[in-house]
């Protein structure tokens, strides 16, 4: 999480869903950032992930697809990404899952000009205004070129997972676990704190209506090539079911 200025305090890590670790807070620049790290750009899938080296954070990479939107975002911004990007289109757009991977957004969509696409259910979580922030509301939006944005909640209460064609980004919203058979959900992933029944059916509720196959999740290599659909199902059952004591 970028902020316009220095603090001494951390909403977002001192939110339940996060942590502060044991070696405490600890603080950086970009320019910092610049001269220790780079960013990587890789095929994943059908789409390029994008990451940061050495692990800067929790570890996230971006996904740009090819009409020129940038799913989710990573921290680091310099020349050589900026020239990466523009030399394979620019973007149009950049639409983020949820707080988490806000990252330094307001200098990515500075840099690019684009508009950066939030739920406006998470706005508090906003730690620098700028006006490239687009915030949407209500269930669905529309992004052109065949791409939506869909609120699931779960997570945050603005959690959005991005559908395209049979794709589905889902950042951590959904998450891709090391068993490609199956998905999880949870408040908290490093706390160990799982969401109510409500909010899982509010997932499969958002999601029935589209069709997908693909799942792609936040992280290098997480990706499930086939029966996405099929898979988030069974998987939001077996979830309901443990939570009422029936395991697997």
């Amino acid at each position: 999480m970028q902020y316009a200025a220095a603090r001494p305090d951390c909403p977002v890590c001192e939110d339940p869903r996060q942590y502060v670790p044991v070696s405490g807070q600890a603080w950086t620049t970009m320019e910092e950032l610049q001269a220790s790290h780079e960013n990587v750009f890789r095929p994943e899938g059908e789409l390029t992930g994008i990451g940061t080296q050495p692990k800067f954070g929790i570890g996230q990479r971006a996904l740009l697809e090819p009409s020129g939107v940038l799913w989710d975002c990573v921290t680091l911004l310099d020349d050589a990404t900026a020239a990466e990007i523009e030399a394979r289109g620019g973007l149009r757009a950049i639409a983020i899952s949820h707080p988490h991977y806000y990252s330094a957004m307001v200098d990515w969509g500075r840099r690019f000009g684009c508009e950066v696409w939030l739920h406006e259910d998470d706005r508090e979580w906003v730690m620098r205004e700028d006006a490239c922030l687009r915030f949407w509301s209500g269930e669905t939006c529309d992004l052109g070129e065949g791409l939506t944005l869909i609120r699931c909640g779960g997570h945050f209460p603005g959690g959005t997972v991005l559908h395209r064609g049979r794709d589905l980004l889902c950042g951590d919203i959904v998450q891709v676990i090391p068993d490609r058979g199956w998905v999880s959900f949870m408040y908290s992933f490093p706390n160990h704190i799982p969401l109510p029944e409500s909010e899982i059916r509010r997932i499969e509720r958002a999601l029935e209506p589209f069709d997908f196959d693909r799942l792609y999740g936040a992280w290098w290599g997480t990706v499930i090539e086939r029966d996405g659909k099929e898979i988030v199902r069974r998987s939001a059952q077996r979830y309901v079911d443990a939570l009422h004591g029936k395991l697997p």
